[in-house]
């Protein structure tokens, strides 16, 4: 099982944010079947057999075995990943394109580029899981509490400028066997949720 996977495939996505499924990919972080899952969700077993039918179909859950109960076979699954993102590809048609605006003080065009890189690291994910290899990455999280708005553009526009001297510093357009890597530096106000600090 995956901490993170990525849905890229509309039907999956669809599929996912059903209600009762979503909440029976959530109780299935642990196996379970469609018995236990029934009385954990309040439905009858055969509604849930169809709900993991449709997960399964869609890759979301996996077999983990069969047990032999009386005169039919009982199906254990569990969920693929312990949570689901959902690739901006899915609505490839509508899909935020940060090329549109390069305005970089526009929160908009930050979404466009959290989007690109939601895409672009989940595409990676699978390329390396394909292949069976790691996949290099590195961020850095982290929270700042600003004065005033003055600290906070100063605070932009020295960050800017190391990161600027760091690319300068260490870009080889030259070296045939180097390989692009993308950098996405984003400062937003915290949001604050119920029941966290």
């Amino acid at each position: 099982m995956h901490d993170v996977a990525m849905i890229d495939d509309p039907a999956a996505a669809e599929a996912s944010l059903d209600p009762v499924r979503a909440r029976l990919l959530a109780e299935l972080s642990e196996p379970g079947s469609a018995t236990t899952l029934a009385q954990q969700v309040g439905l009858t077993r055969q509604k849930v057999n169809y709900h993991l039918r449709e997960l399964e179909r869609h890759g979301l859950v996996e077999l983990v075995e069969e047990r032999r109960k009386g005169n039919f076979t009982e199906r254990v699954l569990r969920a693929t990943a312990v949570s689901y993102v959902i690739s901006p590809s899915v609505l490839a048609a509508v899909e935020p394109d940060p090329e549109r605006s390069r305005d970089r003080q526009s929160a908009r065009w930050l979404l466009a580029v959290a989007a690109r890189l939601v895409r672009d690291v989940g595409e990676l994910i699978a390329g390396a899981a394909k292949v069976r290899k790691r996949l290099a990455t590195f961020a850095i999280d982290g929270e700042v509490r600003f004065a005033s708005a003055a600290d906070r553009a100063a605070f932009a526009e020295e960050l800017s400028g190391a990161v600027t001297s760091l690319i300068s510093k260490y870009h080889d357009e030259s070296a045939a066997d180097g390989r692009a890597h993308r950098i996405v530096v984003a400062v937003h106000p915290t949001v604050r949720r119920e029941g966290k600090g």
